[in-house]
């Protein structure tokens, strides 16, 4: 097979040359340019070159297209089924990327053994076949059973899909689209222009043999992923494995999902002999300790469709410099900064001399606005110390003017916080009341300094 001809593109204005270029002369960017293949000749034509094809293949109106059952396949890890939304769809191209040592080829390994009744191949471009064995033995007891679980450590694609072909896999998973290259590209594996190249022959084999490929992908020093962005565009899916290896939990975020909710995430824990599934996440977000404590409370919050409960603990203490510092890790540092003003201008703590260390138990980082009031009350109780009932938790948001402002879906949080042994509940007056009798006792305020009140005296 003659070799495809190939062009040079600056990335930020289509300029195109025979070479690649360390400057743009178009637009005068530097390292814009990325190797592409470039049309054949005539390839402008094919179309109507291709009059059988033009005639069987015709536009169809939306109303005449029959509406088909949504067909997933269901994996063993329920933490995976519930972020993808369900199970794999046939055919889809999911991404999962994280650091490295996270757990990702871990994971990876784990669900393609899991399968026993699915051909799946198993591709590796950065692990040979025995340091692959060793894994299995060591993640997975029943690896034996795993007969159709095939392994080929390869990295060029025309020799990749020639095993495809012969095996004719159910399920394929490529670690990583980095390692990968094309011989249609005389670039090196890694850069911008063999990921997308890799990726959209990967595509295309998914959509046309409706067979589902999970790509791992490394991430830059930044924490986004490597290769040009438009392979996340490419992809159906794509998955965040984040956490920090000094602990012991992983969560899988969904950051992109043609076929379901991007709001919904996976808890898992990293043993010796794998990851476990955490199927309750609020009995490891929440810190087992004897009693009550100064500036640790418990909010209420939702990820995706899973309420949680997640313990919250700040530390108060006067500031040493001129510059009070401010500490968040697992929340926004610019919404620290307002609920601090708010606590300062309409509750009339001096937050201005303090320095204010926040931190979310368990290593998880939230972004839903109702775990405001349980951060405030925190930060209080250690300034003040004056510690909180462990039997108490916090579900609302908290506005510039002081004001509890209602959050969606309470009736999940109060559900959640009483399945969970908690007597008392201070949501916002602005919710509606559940209608379901709860044992919970709920206490419904309209303004925060009302809260303080109640808490503190």
């Amino acid at each position: 097979m003659s070799k495809a001809k190939t062009q040079f593109f600056c990335q930020s204005c289509g300029y195109e040359s025979s070479k690649w270029m360390g400057k743009c002369p178009s637009c005068e960017t530097w390292n814009s340019f990325v190797e592409e293949v470039a049309a054949k000749e005539g390839a402008k034509n094919d179309w109507r070159q291709e009059s059988t094809r033009s005639k069987t293949i015709q536009p169809k109106m939306l109303v005449e297209i029959e509406s088909g059952t949504e067909i997933r396949m269901a994996t063993h890890d329920q933490e995976l089924n519930r972020v993808l939304g369900g199970g794999i769809v046939p055919g889809s191209l999911v991404l999962i990327g994280g650091e490295p040592g996270i757990g990702k080829s871990t994971l990876m390994l784990q669900i393609g053994l899991a399968f026993k009744n699915l051909k799946v191949l198993y591709v590796s471009g950065e692990e040979s076949e025995q340091q692959l064995k060793m894994r299995a033995e060591r993640i997975s007891s029943s690896y034996r059973g795993a007969t159709q679980f095939y392994i080929l450590t390869e990295t060029n694609t025309k020799s990749i899909f020639l095993a495809i072909e012969s095996l004719a896999p159910q399920l394929v998973i490529i670690d990583s689209i980095q390692t990968l290259f094309s011989p249609m590209l005389e670039s090196t594996p890694g850069s911008i222009g063999q990921v997308r190249q890799c990726a959209g022959e990967l595509m295309k084999f998914a959509k046309e043999t409706n067979t589902p490929v999970f790509l791992v992908g490394h991430i830059t020093k930044d924490g986004t992923l490597a290769g040009p962005k438009v392979l996340e565009h490419m992809v159906d899916t794509v998955l965040q494995f984040e956490g920090d290896q000094h602990l012991a939990y992983r969560i899988l975020r969904t950051t992109k999902n043609r076929f379901g909710s991007t709001a919904e995430i996976g808890i898992y824990e990293m043993l010796g002999t794998g990851l476990r599934e955490v199927s309750n996440p609020s009995e490891i977000l929440i810190s087992q300790k004897d009693g009550p404590h100064t500036g640790a409370t418990i909010g209420a919050t939702l990820e995706g469709n899973r309420p949680l409960l997640i313990e919250v603990q700040s530390l108060v203490s006067p500031a040493s410099y001129g510059t009070p510092q401010r500490t968040p890790t697992g929340f926004d540092q610019k919404r620290l900064n307002m609920l601090l003003a708010v606590l300062e201008k309409r509750c009339g703590f001096r937050m201005g001399t303090q320095d204010v260390f926040l931190n979310m138990a368990g290593g998880i980082r939230v972004e839903d606005p109702a775990i405001d009031l349980a951060i405030c009350i925190s930060i209080i109780s250690s300034m003040e110390e004056i510690p909180i009932s462990d039997k108490i938790c916090f579900a609302a948001e908290i506005g510039l003017g002081g004001e509890l402002r209602a959050v969606n879906r309470i009736e999940q949080r109060i559900s959640e916080a009483e399945k969970l042994g908690f007597e008392t509940i201070y949501v916002s007056k602005f919710n509606q009341k559940p209608g379901v009798r709860n044992k919970i006792k709920i206490n419904m305020f309209g303004k925060l300094t009302e809260v303080m009140e109640a808490l503190f005296g």
